[in-house]
């Protein structure tokens, strides 16, 4: 019989590994990535016109918990699919009335960011308070965002979306920048008290550190939004001024309102002379500025007699200026341009639209454009020109700031208004454009959040909707519906302090770009000095393994270039004992014999 063993120290041949299903694969796959999209569009439902304002916090939950450990080529790709989830329907209303071409086109391009923000958090996921530095990336990916390409697109900022919310009074702290950094932070922190709460539960184990971390980063937002109520006030520190936002209309919605420039210019004409017969009825008060909104006159009243008398009949009628919103060539540029219209010297003052927008004011890569699709650059025949300084109506003491349109998104753009002398703002737009898409809530969302930025009151005269007036505190107290010929008027207070945010510009911006940028470095050298530690545990462990066969090497190199012979190896009986002939049977029964008797050596 033939008996198979296994030598002492060899393992047992391992059974088969079944290999998981290619289904089990894909779902693997495509889970995070669905939660990924999922969570970017709870970012955006978190967006006006809704008030649901505090989804943004699980949006951000869900995507530190999607982004923690993960490799940084991981990272990219799903943060590309939140900003895709986020900002495609966010900014739907960029191809209205152009065709979905320059809609999927920005947003491909700007969710590029958040692609490169998501590989940034996982390589700052591992370092002692995460949600810090995580927090700070994503600032820094909006800062990018608004400054590259074509001057920037800060549209759908954090901070935007909080104009309803408990954290609002930050704005007055540290501008869009501390604001949008709260809400991350608080999100981030949500995910990791969380996790910590479920690790402690499953392990009986709590890290304490991480957990205090975890707590404060949700705390601490919170309790700085409270403190920074006293911030926010709508008292006047200068007085009151009465204004009056004209709503003239449109002939209709879409990009062939301009076609009807003459009509457009009626229409407000016709609403500010309307408004007159109520101050003279007695039924609204005299205002002191009236406010049309951007485009009210795309006929340039400075080289039209019709236009320049319409603008000073309307005028002479209320009895106030009128800051009426022009298109204006002058000196071979052409200008979107505010025009301080007084009723009794005609235009006294103007501001020059600084911030203009690309591909709907002027066409960047024209040549490119208009290789890609005629029609595109038909839409923008002749470029605008930048204006060069900040635009501060003063009439009477009641400094109005002009802040037109787009401009609205740009911190720089509103600040400067402010320390130039104005005591209220004033957006002047025009959205007719864009129809009755969401467009133009997130655009009032903008302008609460400069009142309380700037501790200002804010009018925002539109030529179809939504027009408001919104006091220093953010509140709205009076607003028009869409598509329709409306006024407000109303008293609004003068304020001359400069809050925190005013004060400080971009340096709240500055130095949370500068914690990311250390984060940053921090994490990519912790994971560089982490592989390398790795390699030499590697390299250890190659070195043991291979030291047995070395000496097995070495060994029989030695004995085959020995000059001495080998003494003959002994025969070895089956007892144990030495034999130099084989025994015969009678031997071999006594050695054994003996050896049975014997106790065994040392062998």
């Amino acid at each position: 019989m033939t008996v198979t063993a296994t030598s002492v120290g060899a393992s047992d041949p391992m059974p088969p590994q079944t290999t998981p299903s290619a289904w089990r694969k894909w779902r693997a796959r495509l889970f995070p990535a669905g939660a990924a999209a999922l969570a970017g569009l709870l970012l955006y439902v978190s967006f006006p016109p809704r008030t649901l304002w505090w989804l943004a916090l699980p949006a951000f939950a869900v995507l530190g918990w999607l982004l923690r450990g993960r490799s940084w080529k991981a990272g990219l790709g799903l943060g590309y699919l939140f900003g895709l989830g986020f900002l495609l329907p966010l900014l739907v209303w960029t191809g209205v009335e152009v065709g979905p071409g320059p809609w999927l086109a920005l947003v491909v391009i700007e969710a590029v960011y958040v692609a490169l923000v998501g590989a940034g958090i996982t390589v700052v996921s591992r370092l002692p308070g995460w949600p810090v530095w995580a927090a700070a990336l994503w600032i820094a990916g909006e800062a990018a965002r608004a400054r590259v390409p074509f001057s920037g697109f800060p549209w759908g900022k954090v901070a935007f979306g909080q104009a309803d919310g408990v954290f609002l009074p930050l704005a007055a702290l540290g501008g869009t920048p501390v604001l949008g950094f709260a809400v991350v932070l608080c999100g981030f922190g949500l995910y990791e008290v969380v996790r910590l709460a479920v690790k402690a539960r499953r392990t009986g184990s709590l890290h304490k550190a991480a957990a205090v971390v975890g707590v404060l980063s949700v705390a601490v937002p919170l309790a700085g939004a409270f403190a920074a109520r006293a911030l926010v006030t709508d008292k006047a520190e200068d007085g009151t001024v009465t204004v009056a936002v004209i709503q003239g209309n449109v002939p209709r919605l879409g990009l062939d309102f301009n076609s009807q420039r003459r009509a457009v210019l009626d229409y407000h004409a016709r609403e500010t002379e309307r408004l007159a017969a109520e101050v003279a009825a007695g039924r609204a008060e005299r205002p002191d500025i009236v406010l049309w909104p951007e485009n009210s006159s795309d006929i340039d009243p400075f080289a039209n007699d019709d236009a320049r008398e319409v603008v000073d009949r309307a005028a002479k009628a209320v009895g106030a200026p009128i800051s009426v919103g022009a298109v204006v060539s002058r000196d071979g540029k052409l200008l979107n341009e505010q025009i301080l219209w007084d009723p009794v010297k005609g235009p006294v003052d103007t501001y020059d639209k600084r911030q203009i927008q690309p591909f709907g004011e002027y066409l960047p890569l024209r040549s490119l454009v208009g290789a890609i699709n005629e029609e595109w650059t038909s839409m923008v025949r002749q470029d605008f020109s930048r204006g060069s300084e900040p635009g501060v109506f003063d009439r009477d003491g009641a400094a109005v700031g002009l802040v037109t349109c787009y401009e609205a998104a740009f911190d720089w753009a509103v600040r400067d208004t402010v320390t130039d002398g104005a005591k209220m703002i004033s957006v002047p737009s025009n959205n007719a454009t864009f129809g009755r898409s969401e467009m133009t809530y997130q655009q009032l969302a903008m302008s609460r959040v400069r009142a309380v930025e700037h501790s200002r009151a804010v009018t925002v005269p539109v030529t179809s909707g939504v027009s408001a007036v919104i006091m220093p505190d953010g509140t709205i107290t009076q607003r028009t519906g869409m598509f329709v010929a409306d006024h407000l008027v109303q008293e609004v207070p003068l304020r001359t302090s400069q809050t925190p945010a005013t004060r400080l510009g971009t340096l709240p911006e500055s130095l949370l770009v500068l914690l990311a940028a250390g984060g940053l470095g921090w994490g990519v050298a912790a994971a560089a000095r982490a592989r390398r530690t790795g390699e030499q545990r590697g390299t250890t462990l190659r070195r043991a393994r291979m030291r047995p066969r070395a000496a097995v090497r070495v060994g029989a190199w030695r004995l085959l270039t020995s000059s001495t012979p080998c003494a003959p190896r002994p025969v070895i009986n089956c007892c144990g004992c030495p034999a130099s002939r084989p025994s015969s049977s009678t031997t071999t029964a006594a050695c054994c014999s003996t050896a049975a008797r014997t106790p065994a050596s040392g062998r």
